[in-house]
């Protein structure tokens, strides 16, 4: 991927990474400028000057040429469990595309020596929890310390030091503190997120329109006129409509709620990863770094308390919270004679066999899970840093919870889905043509049900193969 500009580049892609001459010239310009700048000898924040509450004290010429490397060694404080190589990856690609706006004022050796580790196959072992802070210094510090040899690097085959990784680098002025500003992390975790719960919302519908298929629901839910005034969720009753099939004789006058209620549901979460990827655009678009090099001058901001950021996560995390639950629930309508007039349980041989009861189980302690993720995260502020940070919103946390939400919401999902798969198996319904191909790709991986067994073995297919992200 050859970049030009900062908005080719994608915490979710996999491609290598090569950025165009002329945006190099352009950010070379900045950074002179930037040096010119800090000649004067005015206080920057960071650069000639503590960090924190030691912010007062200015830093001789000698301590200013060890003191960027320093703020790295400090603040790495973190530990296992250490983030997987796909999210530490998105990290990094959002560093580059913060520090290819100029706010940063890096020079373009950092700049090239950061896409080296992006494209080097190693990841940063950077700790998935304890942020802790304004923004993300502790897991900057860890995610930037293999730039310059420090800390620890993953691959394939595990984790071992950064040391002798890359060529070794000496930051200069400024690029210390410019590794550590910032909401890279919780941006790009939150652009892959975005990513995975847009390619998740298809399935949500397609196992929902699976589910008021195989147990006859009236379609009247689904009724074009249904969704006036909102093109989203218009869109969504569509979608029921065309995988779901017609049905003439629905087998009672309305469907248990969790059925009738699919397009709104899933509607709310395709609108909601929506308005996430707007929060992710202007936190890429908008100034995050503090000191941020502006006009010629350096400016202190405040862009690092992405408060826009984690509030979508949430918000999001909540909408995929109710998805799950409302699957749970049709999970269990579907074990019921009752709402299906199929065998109790879907058991082939209700009594001796259990059936997927058990199933059903599983996606309980699943939503349980994810409904404990439900909390705001910007709402617990505490003071560090004796007071000069006294509020966070904990958006890293936020990324992180969303994160967990999308891999629990598979899950509840899956369950799902081998329960309508098993449904169709026992019913004299026949697949509407909407839902042969998903129907086809179950089938691939899972054999027929026709006694118990470790159905978990049948779920771990079904996400490895059937729900899944590539």
């Amino acid at each position: 991927m050859i970049v030009d500009d900062p908005a080719d580049l994608d915490p979710a892609s996999p491609e290598p990474i090569q950025l165009a001459p002329a945006l190099l010239d352009r950010l070379a310009a900045i950074r002179g400028a930037a040096l010119e700048t800090l000649r004067s000898g005015e206080p920057v924040y960071g650069v000639n000057t503590g960090m924190g509450n030691l912010s007062k004290i200015r830093l001789t010429d000698a301590e200013q040429r060890v003191h960027q490397h320093n703020l790295l060694l400090g603040r790495a404080v973190g530990g296992p469990p250490w983030l997987p190589p796909d999210e530490a990856r998105a990290v990094l690609i959002a560093r580059l595309r913060t520090f290819l706006t100029g706010d940063a004022a890096v020079s373009v050796d950092l700049i090239h020596q950061l896409a080296a580790l992006i494209n080097s196959g190693f990841t940063p072992a950077i700790p998935a929890e304890g942020a802790g802070s304004a923004g993300e210094i502790i897991p900057l510090a860890h995610a930037a310390g293999p730039l310059v040899g420090l800390g620890w690097v993953q691959d394939g085959s595990g984790v071992r030091s950064a040391a002798g990784v890359l060529p070794g680098f000496e930051l200069g002025a400024k690029e210390g503190i410019a590794l550590l500003a910032g909401i890279p992390g919780a941006t790009g975790r939150a652009a892959l997120a975005a990513d995975r719960a847009r390619k998740l919302a298809d399935p949500l519908t397609a196992v929902g329109a699976g589910a008021i298929a195989v147990v006859g629901a009236s379609r009247d839910p689904y009724h074009r006129a249904a969704g006036r005034g909102d093109d989203v969720l218009a869109a969504e009753l569509a979608r029921l409509r065309e995988l779901a099939g017609p049905e003439a004789e629905p087998r009672s006058l309305q469907a248990p709620v969790s059925f009738r209620v699919a397009g709104h549901v899933v509607a709310h979460v395709r609108r909601t990863v929506g308005q996430l990827a707007g929060a992710i655009e202007s936190a890429f678009s908008g100034v995050t770094d503090s000191p941020a090099y502006l006009d010629g001058e350096f400016v202190s901001t405040a862009g690092f308390h992405g408060i826009e950021l984690a509030a979508s996560c949430d918000h999001l995390t909540a909408a995929l919270a109710h998805a799950a639950e409302v699957s749970a629930a049709r999970l269990h309508r579907l074990l019921d004679p009752a709402v299906t007039g199929l065998p109790a349980q879907l058991a082939h041989d209700p009594g001796p066999q259990a059936g997927l009861v058990a199933v059903h189980k599983r996606a309980v302690a699943t939503t349980h899970q994810l409904r404990r993720l439900t909390l705001p995260t910007a709402i617990s502020t505490a003071e560090t840093s004796n007071g000069q940070e006294d509020v966070q919103t904990f958006s890293w946390e936020a990324a992180g919870n969303l994160l967990e939400a999308i891999r629990l919401t598979r899950t509840t999902l899956a369950c799902e889905l081998l329960a309508v798969r098993q449904a169709f198996a026992l019913s004299t319904r026949q697949i509407p043509p909407g839902l042969q191909n998903l129907m086809h790709s179950v089938d691939a991986v899972i054999p027929p049900i026709t006694t118990d067994r470790p159905f978990g073995e049948d779920l771990t297919r079904l996400l490895t193969n059937v729900i899944h992200f590539n």
